[in-house]
């Protein structure tokens, strides 16, 4: 006797009824979970409709319907970042920061960190010439 059929002589209940017993066991703790945490379900089903929505083909009405609020999101997030970008600008600006200036401050901090690294190996070996 194969396994299949002592399982199902051993329980007396065919895959059918096991299916059933099963569908119906996830559908109670499906329900038993909804009661307890019904915004955790609803998220679930909001990210799950989303998913679905982007997955989907955009018909030719809703191109239509959605470019003009698309091209307005678009310019007013173009808009937001000139603006932020400017303000930015014109505050460093104000504190003498300028991209020239930054520039310059790095080369000379590189330049500063080289002669430094160059020096102190100059020493170290110097060092260890005086004691051999």
């Amino acid at each position: 006797m194969s396994d299949y059929d002592r399982e199902n002589s051993e329980t007396g209940r065919s895959p059918r009824q096991r299916a059933i017993e099963a569908y119906e066991s996830a559908g109670q703790r499906a329900r038993e979970g909804l009661g307890e945490a019904p915004f955790i379900a609803l998220a679930g089903g909001l990210a799950a409709g989303a998913l679905i929505a982007a997955l989907l083909p955009r018909t030719d009405s809703e191109s239509r319907l959605v470019r003009p609020t698309a091209r307005r999101v678009k310019d007013t997030a173009r808009a937001a970042y000139r603006a932020a970008r400017d303000t930015g600008e014109q505050q460093l600006g104000e504190l003498g920061l300028t991209r020239e200036k930054g520039e310059e401050s790095l080369r000379s901090l590189f330049r500063g960190v080289t002669d430094a690294a160059k020096a102190s190996a100059q020493s170290a070996l110097d060092t260890a010439r005086t004691k051999r």
